[in-house]
């Protein structure tokens, strides 16, 4: 039995730990028949080093997506390696230590601005640049923080979540007569190394432990990867503009 990407070509951002969202969503686009290429900032040679655990070898692309010589590149590179895309994954996002952690009052707004040019403006421009490659439609997953809420420690990645998500939204209507679909998978914590980078990090977690209805895993990115995966896949036809949560059922639970 063919997997449900059997045939699909995919690129996939933020591989940089077997522990990450990103890695498994790789690890399963492969299992399910795709051809996939990973992208890599600022250390691809780390990026290099995980794939070699991924079920299949895979090309490993340095990108900067603050990079408009990068961005200008991709298209060429990409094609010349898989001739076409039909799915891009946006798993990227950044704050300075100054826009995390309790600070959000005296963050200046450099490090705001940094934080919502790789968080945010990336999917859009990352999207623009692989446009060329999807002549025949295709599916864009990103990955967001429920955006709806304002974390403890999350700070100033809290709005450029909620910038992801509204250009999200933006994307899917400008992007729909191609037939490109644009959704994001809202995922719980996970222990990645984004999550490493935001000081008192286990105090937002550990309100999973009180709410969420099913039993939440801060070790398991396979179940967000499970949702990337099926958004990319043809099973949602036409789902556009959506985020599907993948966080036990916590964005449901008031209190």
């Amino acid at each position: 039995m063919s997997g449900i990407l059997e045939g699909k070509r995919v690129l996939i951002t933020g591989v940089l730990m077997e522990s990450s969202i990103a890695f498994h969503t790789a690890k399963l686009a492969q299992e399910q028949g795709a051809e996939i290429i990973l992208t890599a900032f600022p250390r691809p040679t780390l990026t290099e080093r995980i794939a070699k655990k991924l079920p299949k070898p895979t090309k490993v692309i340095e990108l900067d997506v603050t990079n408009d010589e990068h961005l200008g590149r991709l298209a060429d590179i990409v094609g010349e390696e898989l001739g076409g895309l039909d799915g891009v994954v946006h798993s990227i996002g950044f704050a300075p230590q100054d826009a995390l952690g309790g600070n959000f009052l005296n963050t200046p707004f450099e490090s705001v601005a940094t934080a919502m040019h790789v968080s945010a403006y990336s999917l859009k421009s990352l999207t623009m640049a692989c446009l060329p490659l999807m002549q025949n439609g295709g599916s864009v997953v990103g990955l967001t923080f429920d955006a709806s809420f304002a974390w403890p420690q999350y700070d100033w990645m809290g709005p450029a979540k909620a910038a992801l998500e509204a250009t999200s939204r933006y994307m899917a209507r400008d992007l729909g007569k191609q037939n490109i679909r644009c959704n994001l998978v809202s995922a719980g914590p996970i222990g990645s190394m984004a999550a490493k980078s935001i000081p008192g990090f286990a105090e937002l977690a550990s309100v999973w432990d009180d709410r969420s209805p099913l039993e939440w895993d801060l070790k398991d990115p396979e179940p967000a990867g499970r949702g990337v995966v099926a958004l990319l896949s043809d099973w949602f036809p036409k789902t556009t503009g959506e985020i599907v949560h993948v966080d036990g059922g916590l964005h449901a639970i008031g209190a």
